[in-house]
């Protein structure tokens, strides 16, 4: 089918580039004049494994490019999948929406038979419907219709809700291999045209899930809801096992093995960051007030979040009277590992409560310096290519993000570089013992 994404960010990019290399004919489209410039020379804006060949080879098979022409992308697909971005609004903490709503706007003028809009963006209950009013307000001229109102005459459109489950460092794995793909439509045409498009996932045995367009619009939000609540549960846990003398590792290990539960997302560190629970959290939070609904669990595993970042503080300052002139070393910058992401990242947070005691920081991180630099243009922080260049002469060691190469530390080599031997384990990482025996003062969280 031809299919037009509308946004190349990290969803849209993706996104579009996989249902290329399912056989769908893909134009992504941008406003970015310089990032799709970019995208055609096979320059990635992002950092995710095997993204750069993926593109490369369906553009060289004619299945996927790259436009700014957004009118013209439009009229030459069957199906629009709107993947602009949905940042929180610092000053409400809903989901900014304004991105979404201008490309209705475009889908409507644009509007030259049968189409489909899809929201893949991550969105607010209701969206659908608002997009729908934009288009119909837009569209009048053309007398364009939703199919699913049965009006007479004139351009048809349906609007489908079908949210993206990607994990950053495995979105491409997501998306080829699925838990789930959920579609969210009002009309039986609808239905057949997104059956259509994901019939090589469902052929693969993947579950195609088909619900109304409310439920969908929910499903994503109350996925990452639930999970940020399980990260922030099992920190509060850890932080209790600190007190009482447990090991938070042996106790998730042990709720783990209860099926009911699962292993999964029971890490205790220093609390989660992203593109997506932070803002997603926040989003619902805010919805559920437009509904006077309050999200009470919810809303204390946000308060617990904001908490757990600054562990690390709370750490070095047992440790050190005063942190002033302090070295302190860092390692890792992204929220997580496997991405060059630092959008709400913990780091983002420790770094600036380092600074503001009057801490020297030097930093390093595999692939995120060069995004950490643009989030945080501080010229205190020192920038180092090696990971135990980092750790000269430092007085402690945070570990900020849990790199594969952070875990095969060398203690000998790092108690040589170090004028103290103190590290702070936000991920749990190291083994206590360990780092111990090496003459080291360690923290971590829960153990």
């Amino acid at each position: 089918m031809k299919l037009t994404f509308i946004g190349t960010g990290y969803v849209g990019l993706v996104t579009g580039t996989c249902m290329a290399e399912l056989g769908h004919t893909v134009i992504c489209a941008d406003v970015d004049k310089k990032k799709i410039a970019k995208l055609k020379r096979g320059v990635m804006p992002i950092y995710e494994l095997g993204l750069e060949e993926l593109v490369e080879k369906n553009v060289k098979e004619g299945r996927l490019s790259f436009t700014t022409s957004i009118g013209k992308a439009i009229k030459e697909a069957e199906v629009v999948f709107n993947a602009v971005g949905t940042p929180e609004d610092k000053k409400t903490g809903k989901a900014d929406m304004r991105y979404v709503y201008a490309v209705a706007e475009t889908f409507g003028k644009n509007l030259n038979g049968y189409k489909i809009l899809v929201n893949k963006s991550t969105v607010p209950v209701g969206t659908a419907d608002k997009c729908r009013d934009i288009v119909l307000h837009v569209g009048k001229g053309k007398l364009a219709r939703n199919v699913s109102r049965n009006n007479a005459g004139g351009l048809e459109f349906d609007i489908v809700s079908n949210p993206e489950f990607l994990r950053e460092g495995a979105a491409i794995k997501d998306f080829l291999n699925p838990d789930r793909v959920v579609v969210g439509v009002s009309s039986d045409r609808a239905k057949e045209v997104m059956e259509k498009i994901y019939r090589p996932i469902a052929r693969a045995g993947r579950p195609v899930m088909v619900t109304d367009i409310r439920s969908a619009e929910l499903i994503k939000y109350a996925s990452n809801a639930f999970l940020a609540t399980k990260i922030a549960f099992i920190n509060e846990i850890a932080n209790f096992c600190e007190k009482a003398g447990a090991n938070v590792k042996e106790v998730a290990r042990g709720m783990g093995a209860d099926n009911r539960i699962g292993s999964r997302f029971l890490y205790a560190g220093i609390g989660y960051g992203g593109s997506c629970f932070p803002k997603d959290v926040q989003a619902l939070i805010e919805t559920g007030k437009e509904y006077e609904h309050c999200f009470s669990i919810i809303e204390a595993a946000d308060t617990m979040n904001d908490v757990q970042k600054l562990r690390p503080i709370e750490f070095l300052k047992k440790q050190f009277e005063n942190l002033k002139g302090k070295t302190i070393a860092i390692w890792g910058l992204s929220f997580k590992p496997r991405t060059d992401d630092v959008r709400e990242a913990p780091a983002l947070y420790v770094i600036e409560a380092l600074l503001k005691a009057g801490a020297r920081v030097r930093v390093f991180d595999p692939v995120a310096m060069e995004n950490f630099q643009k989030a945080f243009p501080d010229r205190r922080i020192q920038y180092v290519t090696h990971a135990y260049e980092a750790v000269e002469d430092a007085h402690a060691l945070v570990v900020m993000t849990e790199w594969d190469e952070f875990r095969t530390v060398e203690y000998p080599e790092l108690a040589s570089r170090m004028k103290h031997r103190v590290i702070v384990d936000g991920r749990n990482i190291f083994e206590r013992r360990e780092a111990e025996k090496e003459g080291f003062v360690y923290f971590g969280i829960g153990v």
